[in-house]
């Protein structure tokens, strides 16, 4: 007997998600914590990290049952990272509080995050395993951001650019803001973290994304924030190592091999740096040689 459709169960959409490493993460998808259905769809996106907000996205009066909806998603089988609100509002403590020790939580962000003491405070109270990603959304942040990524608990930077404008009076131009992200990029080197995550591109140009994603990646930053699941394929591409990469990669490596690993000059060694960072980068998104 044939199948009405229109009342036959639907499985759940497959996820298109590959499991990518949170170090080495490149898309980061913000989704406003108190819309509990935007959750799901989320997980199964191209995202490769999630962030459910119950900061900026959220106004203050409903931000206590948006943070319980997520709560009660984590502890339901969901799985997260949380962007919190900072340290000086009446938010923090309970968000800690909430969070802690939630199955489903992989860490969180901490927004405008402007001390190491901050960052360490917070990781402490979630229990000193869960990681903690330091938003830096203002001159200040930028002027500590070195000892914000020594801080215990540290586990990335990212870059709140519109607060950061906003705090600055900086404009959004290339320029203008090529300072602040390569602040993040050296911090991150120092405090021997992986690299920063770029804030996100506002609007639905992809070839706005591209170019800011382009220039990001020029800096040394190695994720994006994003808004919209339709900008997670770009982000994804642009921050992957390309086919063309792949083939030098391989190439240089089987050379290196087949010579018996003898550095000829002193060229070889960053070159060789480079074609094992690309070869496991390429690993991990699943980017093959052209």
């Amino acid at each position: 007997m044939a199948i009405d459709d229109r009342t036959a169960p639907h499985a759940p959409a497959p996820s298109r998600r590959r499991v990518v490493a949170p170090d080495i993460s490149r898309s980061w998808l913000l989704v406003s914590g108190n819309h509990a259905d935007r959750f799901d769809r989320a997980q199964r996106s191209r995202a490769d990290q999630i962030i459910l907000d119950i900061e900026d996205a959220v106004d203050p009066a409903a931000k206590p049952g948006a943070r319980a909806t997520v709560a009660a998603w984590l502890a339901g089988g969901g799985e997260a990272w949380v962007r919190i609100n900072d340290v000086t509002t009446d938010f923090w403590a309970d968000d800690v509080e909430e969070l802690r020790g939630l199955p489903g939580l992989q860490g969180v962000m901490l927004a405008k995050t402007e001390s190491p003491a901050q960052v360490t405070d917070t990781w402490h109270r979630l229990g000193g395993q869960t990681p903690v990603i330091a938003l830096v959304e203002s001159a200040l942040g930028i002027e500590e951001a070195t000892s914000i990524a020594k801080a215990q608990g540290a586990f990335r930077l990212a870059f709140g650019s519109g607060d950061y404008r906003r705090d600055t009076g900086t404009s959004a131009d290339t320029l203008a803001m090529a300072y602040p992200r390569s602040r993040l990029v050296v911090a991150s080197r120092v405090g021997d973290l992986p690299g920063p995550i770029d804030g996100p591109t506002v609007g639905s140009a992809h070839a706005i994304l591209r170019e800011q994603s382009q220039i990001a990646v020029s800096l040394g930053l190695t994720g994006k924030l994003s808004l919209d699941t339709e900008q997670l394929p770009v982000i994804n591409e642009v921050i992957s190592p390309t086919p063309t990469d792949v083939a030098w990669a391989q190439d240089f490596l089987d050379d290196f091999e087949a010579r018996g690993r003898v550095i000829r000059d002193g060229s070889d060694l960053p070159r060789l740096g480079r074609a094992q960072k690309i070869q496991k980068l390429a690993q991990a998104f699943g980017v093959e040689a052209r």
